[in-house]
């Protein structure tokens, strides 16, 4: 299925271009991507693991889909999982980022794959004519979703770079009118701090972790461009979209819900999403929040009016003394303070046996700045129990290589300092 359609692809837009690799200097039309599929080597046994990012990885998942293998993408050097071959109709497998606990693997079929392709390119608006700039990973999701089956399913022109540094990204977008950029808010934040924003970015689009209001708002005044936040997860692929076309005022506020999606609060609070892009199972342990459509979240969410407001995550709520909240409540109000750059929040167990939690605040600093002028900005805007009582300074970034934070590390360098 996944291959008519990429030939469908072909034959409508046959000598239009369709991949840029700037690393090899090179270019195919879609005609010459199908030819230099049907000449390469079928993927040795029942799987392909696509890595890296180049030409390479498109033409191995374009030879897998052509000869019925499993696709499973992996970055470089990661050792592919393992795992039994899954159940019959299952053409693509994707790790977890193993943020919360063990990795582990999603399992799709090729309507689920296509789904969130055909779901994601009308709610964010992906053209032919403003071809996508690939700095983000190809083999995680949100690359898979945003890069590689809008280019094989829906004509969407991709260009590697080759690098995700500023001046790279500046100057492949320098060779084309328009382009699409998705990125993660760490290299947002890099490449403006680059000044290497293109002038010819027509959809700029965040994904991967909250993506900072203040951040959000300066591209916006030096630039006009309009940072679009996307919410997403293995697990289902695109789920909310913020298609305003100003900047946001509340941090919480991630869109509104994709295309073809479904959203509902459960009774724990926690966001469920029902979407023909759903996953059908983990692989090779199933669990009850991934089945028969439906993706039970563990982010705390609300919503208003089809506004996703997040809330923080289940599992890192913090209890203080039998009162709970969220970290991303406090984390919210400290990131507002001018002399922070990064910060996170994370429950410790307290000395205090009473206490049960202990709140620990971990920041990357901006300027020279004092934990006693901290905790008073933020007593005069939280209730006194919510103020951190323990800080830690670090150089940064929070996030991983993929834009997720993980308050399990971030928990382990606040006790290892005591």
């Amino acid at each position: 299925m996944l291959y008519e359609r990429w030939q469908e692809v072909v034959r409508e837009r046959r000598d239009a271009p369709a991949l840029f690799d700037l690393g090899q200097d090179r270019v195919w039309t879609f005609d010459q991507l199908a030819a230099e599929t049907e000449r390469g080597p079928a993927p040795d046994g029942p799987w392909a693991y696509p890595r890296g990012q180049s030409a390479d990885f498109v033409l191995t998942v374009l030879r897998a889909w052509r000869r019925g293998r499993v696709v499973c993408p992996l970055e470089p050097g990661q050792e592919p999982p393992p795992v039994p071959p899954p159940p019959a109709g299952i053409v693509h497998l994707k790790s977890t980022s193993a943020t919360t606990g063990p990795a582990r693997c999603v399992a799709f079929t090729a309507e689920q794959l296509a789904a969130d392709a055909d779901q994601l390119v009308p709610t964010m608006g992906l053209r032919p004519d403003w071809a996508n700039l690939g700095a983000i990973s190809l083999a995680h999701s949100y690359g898979f979703s945003n890069l590689v089956t809008p280019l094989l399913l829906h004509g969407i022109p991709l260009i590697l770079p080759g690098s995700a540094l500023p001046e790279a990204v500046r100057r492949a977008a320098a060779r084309f009118p328009a382009v699409t950029l998705p990125g993660v808010p760490a290299l947002w934040r890099a490449w403006w701090e680059a000044g290497a924003i293109p002038e010819n970015v027509r959809l700029a689009i965040s994904a991967g972790a909250p993506l900072p209001l203040a951040l959000e708002q300066a591209v916006f005044e030096r630039h006009g461009l309009k940072i679009h936040n996307f919410y997403g997860s293995t697990e289902c692929g695109g789920i909310a979209y913020d298609a305003t076309k100003v900047p946001r005022s509340d941090p919480a506020v991630v869109g509104t819900a994709v295309r073809g999606v479904s959203l509902s609060v459960a009774a724990d609070g926690c966001l469920e999403v029902h979407s023909p892009a759903v996953g059908t199972t983990y692989w090779p342990v199933p669990a009850a929040t991934l089945r028969d459509g439906c993706f039970h979240t563990a982010d705390l969410a609300e919503l208003s009016e089809g506004v996703v407001r997040l809330r923080g995550r289940a599992g890192d709520v913090i209890n203080v003394a039998g009162r709970k909240v969220s970290p991303a409540t406090i984390e919210e109000v400290l990131a507002a303070h001018p002399a922070v750059r990064e910060c996170a929040v994370v429950g410790v167990p307290s000395a205090d046996p009473g206490r049960g939690e202990d709140i620990a605040a971990v920041l990357v600093p901006r300027g020279a700045v004092s934990e006693a002028a901290l905790r008073e900005f933020l007593a005069a805007r939280l209730p006194a129990w919510q103020v951190p009582r323990l800080w830690r300074w670090v150089e940064g970034p929070l996030v991983n290589e993929r834009g997720k934070l993980s308050r399990e590390h971030l928990r382990q360098i606040v006790l290892r300092h005591g």
